[in-house]
């Protein structure tokens, strides 16, 4: 795979910073959600969160109903939910498959509607993800769960500063999501958090972490804690990013700018204060594009990723497969880049 002509810069998004207000903050975020649900019929396939659940259907195969998947960067919820409603769906609809190799483009399945988002806002609370990435907090958990029944899989939201309001909500919409009200660190993941999911005898669930435009966020040697953590308590990992260090990644971020423009009313209606920052103050649309584009200089190439994973530390990192591609999620240069990570069978 070709070297990015874009090198690698490790810079700070506004959306980082402590001082910036935590009400903009939790609009932002919103922001950044409706960016993974909202399906604009046309200009995108289907929404980036829907083609995260096909892209999960397909790498894993078979195995794909066999995994419990906690988000360890949840944040205020992001795109977890709705990966889990469409994620269940395809495996309710086509219980069995076999293990797919393709790392190429696959189309995805368009869904239906003018706008499909999810409504619930961030907490005003809302840290910074300069904190969420701080490795030095303590870690707990009081989660309770069983195995699902039904056929259907569980998804977990955790996070190293909880978002207990939005999680609880988004909880209440489906049976099968889950949180954790305590934190959470993902490069020193509790014990007793995992040993309710992780693989053993007489269990069909095994831990399937997903980072959901999160990785990038994470300096190497942080990024290495996880990965080694992620190899020794897991059985496979997936990194979703909605950009890239590339011209057209940077050009998504302009048009995403734009869109928020168009179909804010279509969001924001019923809150005059989102549309005074949207549209008098154009703060929200100024922070989504200039860390939009910071995103992108931060994010990792699968080869840079791969490099990251093999030298982490972890003994058996060397017996984990990357696969990694792009599917297109809006007209005309708008990418999701995806990694998946798995045990090599034995």
């Amino acid at each position: 795979m070709a070297k990015p002509w874009i090198p690698r810069m490790h810079l700070w998004e506004i959306d980082d910073q402590p001082w910036f207000p935590s009400f903009l903050r939790a609009y932002v975020q919103t922001g950044l959600t409706h960016a993974w649900t909202v399906h604009i019929p046309i200009l995108q396939p289907s929404s980036p969160a829907t083609i995260v659940a096909d892209i999960l259907r397909r790498m894993l195969g078979a195995s794909a109903s066999q995994r419990t998947y906690i988000d360890f960067c949840a944040g205020a919820g992001g795109p977890t939910p709705s990966i889990e409603r469409a994620l269940n769906q395809r495996l309710a609809s086509s219980p069995s498959t076999t293990n797919g190799n393709n790392v190429h483009q696959v189309p995805a399945t368009a869904s239906s509607g003018v706008v499909n988002s999810e409504s619930q806002a961030a907490s005003d609370t809302t840290p910074s993800y300069a904190a969420v990435a701080d490795p030095k907090a303590k870690s707990t958990t009081v989660l309770d769960t069983t195995e699902d029944g039904d056929g259907q899989v569980q998804f977990v939201l955790t996070d190293l500063h909880p978002h207990v309001e939005s999680w609880a909500a988004a909880s209440k919409q489906s049976e099968h999501l889950t949180y954790v009200n305590h934190p959470v660190d993902a490069a020193n993941a509790p014990a007793d958090l995992l040993q309710q999911y992780a693989r053993k005898e007489g269990s069909k669930k095994g831990i399937f972490r997903l980072f959901n435009l999160a990785f990038h966020h994470f300096d190497d040697n942080l990024a290495r804690a996880i990965l080694k953590n992620t190899v020794e308590t897991s059985e496979g990992f997936g990194i979703f990013e909605l950009q890239d260090r590339t011209p057209t990644g940077l050009l998504t971020c302009f048009i995403f700018g734009f869109f928020i423009f168009l179909i804010a009313p279509l969001l924001y209606w019923w809150s005059p204060v989102r549309l005074f920052f949207v549209y008098i103050i154009p703060v929200v649309p100024f922070v989504l594009v200039f860390d939009g584009l910071i995103s992108c200089l931060r994010t990792r190439t699968a080869d840079e990723v791969e490099a990251l994973l093999r030298t982490c530390g972890a003994p058996d990192a060397e017996n984990w497969e990357v696969h990694s591609g792009k599917e297109q999620f809006l007209w005309p240069c708008g990418y999701l880049n995806w990694i998946v990570c798995t045990k090599r069978s034995v």
